[in-house]
């Protein structure tokens, strides 16, 4: 199965990291460009531990649905989500947090597979690796900008 691991630092307390990064109204605004919405569960705010929402999307030129529930939930530390309808055979990211001089580490380490067999597992290797790293890489882009900038509000 597929594994992409990233790890990004934020200048910004370990606590509204982890809040930003289960925001589903930061999670639409980082995935505009694919007009990523929640559709159904948890649409707006902070999901928990249990809860599920369902995002509508247009991916790869497909409008698509997926629904995710939180299936561990460690504040401030830990988080992962995990597919329970959609695409993909099988798709988890857990989201670890660690405390750093200068702010928080966020690391993402994110599991997928598609459907398909031999030709799904070719998909995956070719192009959809690449394709979900970006995605992600966009999602942790936000997270950082909007700690950061929150922290830079909170100084003034």
């Amino acid at each position: 199965m597929p594994q992409i691991t990233l790890k990004t630092k934020i200048c910004a307390p370990i606590d509204r990291c982890f809040d930003l990064a289960r925001s589903i109204d930061l999670h639409q605004q980082s995935m505009s460009e694919s007009r990523e919405k929640a559709v159904a569960g948890v649409t707006s705010g902070l999901i928990k531990g249990g809860e599920e929402v369902t995002w509508e999307a247009t991916h790869l030129g497909v409008r698509q649905r997926l629904t995710s529930r939180i299936e561990i939930f460690s504040p401030p530390f830990h988080f992962r989500d995990v597919m329970v309808k959609g695409f993909f055979k099988t798709l988890k990211h857990d989201h670890f947090f660690e405390k750093a001089p200068e702010g928080t580490i966020m690391k993402d380490v994110f599991y997928f597979e598609s459907p398909f067999g031999w030709a799904g597992k070719l998909l995956d290797k070719l192009f959809l690796a690449t394709y979900l790293r970006k995605l992600l890489l966009l999602r942790n882009e936000h997270v950082k900008a909007s700690a950061e900038e929150m922290l830079s509000a909170d100084i003034k």
